[in-house]
């Protein structure tokens, strides 16, 4: 997280596609969801966990503060906003958005 301002919350989207495309999600993560996120958060994360069936993809996005997450999302960080190609490969559509507050952050990379 090289940016100046610290983070206080972790928004948190999680979901599930079969294994056999999860190379072809992933690119369409990389093209359309992560690319906003990077434009306005501070920092993001997109980690993948491929099991025998499925693969699950977990997006974190840190946020300095619940204002700016908000004009992000446009309303409410809650609110699941589904990419338009979600419905065509995620196993079930997530309902829900975890948003963490940030408690303690002992960094892996040193700020520049």
């Amino acid at each position: 997280m090289s940016n100046t301002r610290r983070p206080s919350i972790a928004r948190i989207w999680r979901g599930r596609v079969p294994r056999a495309r999860a190379d072809e999600y992933e690119r369409y993560l990389r093209e359309a969801g992560i690319p906003p996120l990077e434009k306005t958060a501070l920092a993001v994360q997109l980690l993948r966990e491929d099991r025998e069936r499925e693969s699950e993809f977990v997006t974190i996005s840190y946020w300095a503060d619940a204002q700016d997450m908000s004009a992000f999302t446009g309303g409410d960080p809650n609110v699941v906003h589904h990419l338009a190609r979600d419905a065509e490969f995620l196993l079930e559509l997530p309902k829900r958005i975890e948003v963490l507050r940030i408690v303690v952050d002992t960094r892996l990379v040193e700020d520049k």
